[in-house]
């Protein structure tokens, strides 16, 4: 079945319009479970209580309100939503291009694909050839889901990759916590630390990570289905205070050797028969 598009627009690029398609770029994979009540196992129905009238409301009953007083709401009806005066709503308004190392990865949201409509695929290519000529990416407003995003547009395999960002505003601030430390960390600590981050070096390879933790409650379910009993992992290592740092950190370097010549070790050719 083809992917179903969640949004539709254009992107402006100056005077060049491209007509394009939104789909999303990654899905979840976590494990679905439902809630379920535990004397009789049948699954429980989230439904909406009126505190006021002591009932269930329906689905069609519900109205979104605005808060504007503590207890008092503005109620908002769907008109209030629709054809607002914002041209992100439509259009995905390119107003900067800048290199990709300027963005902090703090800021990104989602992934989503542009497939260009059949009247869009030249200008597409073109913006995409010409950020992979100039090795930039481009800064947009695109307004989703009720909110307007900054977003950033890059080329990336056969085509352009739309990534939603936070504001500035909506950055938690970090003024309350202690990231200061406590002591103080000697020349000699510090080039332990970053020989050991030279040989941990390397490209980043992400289908050399899965999520071990919903692959063990995979086979946990199936086991418990089989009626086996569960593999229960070891007791976790107790987390304490490191007393020697460099001690740590010796045996830290000592052991990525070990691995590294461990796997540069040619396996044994297999007897002939």
């Amino acid at each position: 079945m083809p992917a179903r598009a969640m949004w539709r627009g254009a992107i402006s690029f100056g005077m060049v319009v491209i007509p394009i398609r939104l789909f999303n770029a990654t899905r979840s994979r976590t494990i679905p479970f439902s809630t379920l009540h535990s004397t009789c196992n049948t699954k429980l129905r989230h439904r909406r209580w009126c505190e006021h009238h002591n009932e269930f409301v329906e689905k069609e009953e519900v109205a979104r309100g605005y808060e504007y007083e503590r207890g008092q709401y503005l109620v908002m009806d769907d008109a209030d939503f629709q054809g607002l005066p914002v041209s992100s709503t439509h259009t995905i308004g390119i107003t900067k291009f800048v290199s990709l190392d300027q963005i902090d990865p703090i800021y990104y949201q989602r992934s989503y694909w542009l497939e260009p409509e059949a009247l869009g695929r030249k200008p597409y290519m073109l913006l995409k050839n010409a950020l992979e000529k100039t090795n930039r990416v481009a800064i947009a407003s695109v307004s989703i889901q009720q909110k307007e995003h900054i977003c950033a547009v890059r080329a990336t395999g056969d085509g352009l990759l739309m990534s939603t960002m936070v504001h500035a505003d909506e950055l938690a601030r970090t003024d309350e916590l202690e990231l200061d430390g406590e002591g103080e960390v000697s020349d000699a600590e510090v080039e332990m630390a970053v020989t050991l981050i030279d040989q941990l070096t390397g490209e980043f390879a992400p289908e050399e990570y899965a999520d071990e933790y919903r692959a063990a409650l995979e086979k946990r379910i199936e086991a418990k289905l089989a009626g086996a009993a569960p593999v229960v992992a070891s007791a976790e290592p107790e987390v304490g205070q490191v007393v020697d740092l460099m001690a740590a950190l010796r045996s830290s370097i000592e052991a990525t050797r070990r691995q590294a010549a461990d796997a540069e070790e040619p396996e044994p050719a297999a007897a002939s028969g």
